[in-house]
């Protein structure tokens, strides 16, 4: 039995995600039950602080290095938040928060995520798995969406075409068939949304609480047409995308070519309704009957019931439903991840990144002691996920 703390900030960077998976495993069958989850959401001047510096906005070196130790001690402070809460973990897996992933037409070269793991090492003193999507891009892959390996585990018995969805600052899909497995970026989820509340200064929140505002407006066909017509839609999966590509200035650009302006409601429902068009549009495409919801965006009405409405003949669940809290769900997969780098088990799916081969993922900082591994785990067979609280 190993007790994992999986943490991440996604692509909104809107805080940490955390959860504390207690892992056994049997003869390949691994069982994983969900003591504790929860979120920590990032000091507003941090968060500030931390957008101003993504892409495209210059940064520099010394800002950079700086916001590693701030994001790394506050990822550490919500691990240590956690590991009281369960009493105690014995390892950590630390995704860090994405500040650039590098790609280059349909290939990803490199990427970038920050939060110093040796802050949690110090503080919690057991060992630290981090750095976890490089490998995978070495291996020829996107380094995303990692979550695919949690996905295919608990889709894999499922009759019939089904998915996985994360509705994040990015949104991302696992397509599961009986013999088949793909994986990919669709687009933005509430990326631009976030973009335009915050520089409009909308709400003190930085996102479209439970869409209120975009409930206020309506569609502009016009400019939804011009941002369905982007080229990264028309790339073959996998594929990988981030806030490099679709940003605040993405958005004043589309803007300026439509040649008109748009109240600021218009925008921000049109936005809310690129996401449902192009996640309907590629459910469609791949003929899928169930689709499992997670992330922030899952909690918006119009994109949940947009959704549902758009795809009459697929089941559209959330994320629970497969025992994986749809809040949490990241941050369980990269207790996964963790668990499996520890005992030698590759955790990447090749149809879902793109990679030569699966990889063994991250880099792990001794804790106080000895770094000291399990015994190796041959493979996993399954996985079955409970609530254990």
């Amino acid at each position: 039995m190993m007790r994992v703390l999986g943490m991440i900030s996604g692509t909104s960077h809107d805080g940490i995600d955390v959860a504390v998976v207690e892992f056994t495993e049997r003869d390949g069958v691994l069982s994983g039950r969900v003591l504790h989850d929860a979120t920590t959401p990032y000091a507003p001047a941090l968060r500030e602080r931390l957008i101003a510096a993504l892409p495209p906005a210059p940064t520099t070196l010394a800002e950079i290095c700086e916001l590693d130790t701030l994001i790394g001690q506050a990822f550490a402070d919500a691990a240590l938040a956690a590991r009281d809460a369960v009493g105690g973990v014995d390892a950590v897996t630390s995704h860090g928060q994405t500040v650039y992933h590098w790609v280059d037409g349909a290939h990803a070269l490199g990427t970038l995520q920050i939060g110093q793991p040796a802050w949690i090492a110090e503080l919690l003193g057991v060992p630290v798995v981090s750095d976890v999507r490089i490998r995978d891009i070495v291996a020829g892959g996107h380094g995303a969406p990692l979550v695919s390996f949690l996905d295919e585990l608990l889709l894999r018995d499922r009759s019939g075409v089904s998915a996985a969805l994360n509705l994040g600052g990015i949104s991302n899909m696992t397509v599961v068939g009986e013999d088949s497995l793909v994986a990919y970026d669709i687009g933005p989820s509430n990326a631009l949304v976030d973009a335009v509340v915050v520089d409009e200064g909308l709400n003190d929140l930085g996102y479209d609480d439970d869409a209120r505002i975009a409930s206020t407006g309506t569609v502009d066909e016009e400019l939804l047409a011009l941002l369905l017509a982007d080229p990264y839609y028309a790339l073959t999966a996998p594929k990988s995308t981030g806030k490099e590509h679709f940003h605040l200035a993405y958005v004043r650009d589309a803007e300026a070519r439509l040649g008109r302006s748009i109240e600021v409601a218009d925008l921000v429902r049109t936005l809310t309704e690129l996401t449902v068009r192009t996640v309907a549009r590629d459910v469609r495409a791949a003929g899928i009957g169930f689709l499992a919801a997670s992330g922030g965006g899952c909690r918006n009405p119009l994109i949940l019931d947009g959704l549902r409405a758009a795809l009459p003949e697929v089941e559209v669940v959330l994320a629970d439903e497969l025992g994986a809290p749809a809040d949490s769900k990241e941050a369980i997969a990269f207790a996964l991840i963790g668990w499996c780098t520890l005992h030698g088990i590759p955790a990447t799916v090749p149809g879902g990144t793109g990679a030569r081969a699966p990889r063994i993922l991250g880099t792990i900082t001794p804790g106080d002691g000895p770094l000291v591994l399990p015994q190796p785990v041959d493979g996993l067979r399954s996985l079955v996920l409970e609530a254990g609280r």
